[in-house]
């Protein structure tokens, strides 16, 4: 196989945690430098080694930056955002079996902002000593497609995941908003009152437990970037309705100080 599109420094080949960073790029989709420090900072704690070291990655050819990153502004002031290079991808496919089919499609901010919420909850569901169970695991239970087959048309979500606790299994599916759908719409396309009528009729008929082959009971977690929104959306909701987490992140670009309590809140909630 010819890597002549890599520039492959001969002393630089990835360790352990470096690893450990490339699996978690390939489950969750792009990553913070933020981010990829707190996931293995209970074995390394310097942030500035963290960061010489993802540097030193991408030099080689592991490791990418995505162009995207740079179209806000100030971007230089945000923490890199890494990707796997078809070397990168390579390299961890000799260790273990891929799981990017999984990864968030579509826009590439809105997929970022999803990569960014479910790898923050796998960090801190692991740090909780709790067990998180990525997309690629459940989707293979059945050797289905994200999307939830309805009788008129598909309901396909931002993200799906699990977590083991202690008394047993819970599902979740994620929705990122980032107010580009309306809140309410008379034409045939997607809008947040029609996204809520649809997960009503998947959770109703616990269609999710027939589609993904899951026991357990299902929540979905809907992230949105302005209170307005949020609070719409509240009001398509039942009173008492406990099947959907809504919570609020008010910034441009995730950031690991406001994703980590995401966590915390789904934690007391369920």
């Amino acid at each position: 196989m010819t890597r002549s599109k890599h520039i492959v420094i001969a002393d630089i080949r990835p360790t352990d945690r470096e690893l450990r960073w490339f699996a978690h790029i390939d489950r969750h989709g792009p990553q913070s430098s933020e981010f990829l420090y707190e996931l293995t900072r209970d074995t390394h704690r310097c942030r500035d080694t963290s960061l010489r070291r993802l540097q030193a990655l991408r030099e080689a050819g592991y490791l990418r930056l995505p162009t995207q990153q740079r179209q806000i502004a100030k971007a230089d002031f945000n923490p890199f955002v890494y990707d796997l290079s078809p070397l990168g991808w390579e390299v961890l496919s000799r260790e273990k079996d891929l799981e990017r089919h999984a990864r968030p499609t579509g826009h590439w901010w809105h997929g970022y902002w999803v990569s960014a919420v479910s790898s923050a909850i796998e960090i801190e569901a692991t740090r909780a000593g709790l067990e998180y169970i990525p997309t690629a695991r459940i989707l293979a239970i059945k050797n289905v497609d994200l999307a939830i087959p309805l009788e008129h048309g598909k309901l396909i979500p931002d993200q799906l995941f699990a977590i083991k606790y202690p008394d047993g299994y819970r599902a979740f599916v994620l929705e990122m908003d980032r107010g580009t759908e309306p809140v309410s719409s008379n034409a045939a396309r997607k809008s947040l009152q029609r996204s809520v009528l649809q997960y009503q009729q998947v959770l109703d008929k616990r269609i999710h437990q027939t589609h993904y082959g899951l026991k357990s009971n299902l929540a979905v977690l809907w992230i949105f970037n302005s209170v307005r929104r949020k609070r719409q959306f509240e009001a398509l909701l039942a009173p008492k309705e406990r099947r959907f987490s809504l919570d609020f992140l008010g910034t441009e670009i995730p950031r690991w100080i406001d994703l980590q309590k995401v966590f915390m809140n789904l934690r007391q909630r369920y």
